[in-house]
C-alpha cells in the first residue's frame, strides 16, 4: 500500500506543499506514499468550535485541548492501527537520518502539527505521541516541520531516488558530512576540480571523499565523530 501519512493541522490547505512536486510529487502520484491533512478544529465541539484555551497557572499564549486533540487523534488512528504518532515539537528529540529511515521502512505516521505555546501533556502521555524536533529554533507551528520530516522520508523510499545508491553517500547516513562535489567546466573563475576526481582510479577518489568528509564533519560537526571515529569501517587518522 505504501507509506501512509495522516497529518492533524489547523491548516489542512498547507498540504501537500512543496511535497507535491519533483521526487516527492511522483512518489505522490505514483502512489509510492500518500498524505492526508485533517484538520483538527472538524473534531471540536460547541457554537465557536474551540480548539484552544488559557494555560493552567496562568502565562501568555494559549494551549491546544486535550479532548479535542484526542479525538482527531482517535478517528484517524484507531488502536490497532500500526503507524507511530508524531508530535512536532522544539522539545522532542532531533530528527535523525537513522529515525527517517525507520520511518521509511514502516507503515507510515500519524503526525500532530502543534499550535499556539503547546499542546497539553495528558494527551501527549495518553496517546503516546513521540516528539521530534527538526531544530533548536521555534516555529510558528508544527507543519513545516512536518513538511520537512515528510520530505526526508518520502525520498529514501524504495524506488523514489533514480539511483539506489543516491541516498547511501549523503550527509548523516554514513554518520559524517558529505565531501564536496564537483563537475564541468573543469576550470571555475581559475578554480579546478581536484585532480583526483579525473584521474580515473576509482580507489583513490573514495579514499579522496572519505578524507574530506571527515574533515568537513570535524571542522562543522564534531559532535556527530563521537560515535564514527571510533568504527572500524572509517580509516585511521
Amino acid at each position: 500500500m505504501g507509506f501512509r501519512a495522516t497529518v492533524l493541522t489547523l491548516y489542512p490547505e498547507m498540504f501537500p506543499g512543496h511535497l507535491g512536486v519533483s521526487l516527492a510529487g511522483r512518489a505522490l502520484e505514483r502512489g509510492d506514499a500518500t498524505v492526508e491533512a485533517v484538520n483538527i478544529r472538524d473534531h471540536a465541539t460547541g457554537k465557536h468550535r474551540n480548539v484552544d484555551d488559557t494555560p493552567a497557572g496562568g502565562g501568555a499564549g494559549m494551549v491546544l485541548r486535550p479532548d479535542v486533540l484526542a479525538r482527531a487523534i482517535d478517528a484517524v488512528s484507531p488502536e490497532n492501527d500500526p503507524r507511530p504518532r508524531l508530535l512536532m515539537s522544539p522539545r522532542g528529540r532531533p530528527l535523525t537520518q537513522a529515525r527517517v529511515r525507520e520511518l521509511a521502512s514502516g507503515p507510515g505516521a500519524v503526525i500532530v502539527c502543534g499550535r499556539f505555546e503547546g499542546v497539553d501533556q495528558r494527551v501527549i502521555e495518553a496517546r503516546n505521541l513521540e516528539e521530534i524536533s527538526i531544530g533548536d529554533y521555534v516555529l510558528s507551528g508544527g507543519e513545516p516541520a512536518a513538511l520537512i520530516l515528510l520530505d526526508a522520508v518520502i525520498r529514501v523510499l524504495p524506488g523514489v531516488m533514480g539511483n539506489a545508491l543516491s541516498g547511501t553517500h549523503e550527509s548523516f547516513e554514513a554518520g559524517l558530512l558529505e565531501h564536496p562535489h564537483y563537475t564541468r567546466p573543469q576550470v571555475f573563475e581559475d578554480r579546478e576540480i581536484p585532480a583526483v576526481l579525473t584521474s580515473g582510479n576509482h580507489k583513490a577518489v573514495e579514499d579522496w571523499r572519505q578524507e574530506e568528509a571527515l574533515k568537513l564533519t570535524r571542522a562543522r560537526r564534531p559532535d556527530l565523530l563521537q560515535t564514527t571515529e571510533t568504527r572500524p569501517d572509517q580509516p585511521e587518522k
